[in-house]
């Protein structure tokens, strides 16, 4: 049974420790979740349901929580889809859809300025990511293996990303008038 990326970040994150969806809402936030994958706090509930109907997660019979939260608890079979995707998606290279790309094979558009002052900005906006990514690690220091990877791999990507951009920026520069 394959599990959406959506799926496993839910599914993981109570096999991590069973937590109702505020409390999941909470840790989405503070990992920084949302800036490489697409789930949106409305669809946290939706997912619980989706992952209890599908027999992945229970929500045990005992007393709710002081506000009448259900708290989710991973089930075996749940921990073992959870590892089975997470595990796949470690080993497996897949295609990741990209719109930049799409952006830049679409480049006959677009004026060359236009082209320039876009990488500009984009690196701009890479710039502020890797600072916003690495505040984020510091401020969670220290971080569980997980977070740790997670972060590292989104620093290494944004610092690639920022490297071309640089080097296109600079490219550019050089061919305008007075370089």
């Amino acid at each position: 049974m394959e599990l959406t990326p959506s799926e496993l970040i839910v599914l993981g994150l109570l096999v991590e420790h069973p937590q109702h969806g505020y409390d999941l809402e909470q840790a989405i936030e503070r990992r920084g979740v949302r800036q490489w994958t697409e789930i949106g706090f409305s669809s946290i509930y939706y997912l619980l349901t989706k992952l209890e109907k599908r027999g992945l997660v229970h929500v045990p019979d005992e007393p709710a929580t002081a506000k009448g939260r259900r708290v989710f608890h991973p089930t075996a079979t749940g921990r073992e889809a959870a590892a089975r995707g997470a595990l796949a998606l470690v080993t497996e290279l897949r295609p990741v859809p990209n719109p930049f790309l799409v952006g830049v094979a679409n480049l006959p558009l677009l004026a060359e300025s236009d082209y320039a002052h876009a990488l500009r900005g984009r690196l701009a906006q890479v710039e502020a990511r890797i600072a916003a990514v690495e505040a984020a690690a510091t401020a969670q220091s220290p971080l569980p293996l997980p977070a740790r990877e997670v972060f590292s791999y989104s620093l290494s990507l944004l610092e690639a990303e920022r490297s071309w951009l640089a080097q296109r920026v600079q490219v550019h520069d050089d061919e305008q008038p007075g370089h």
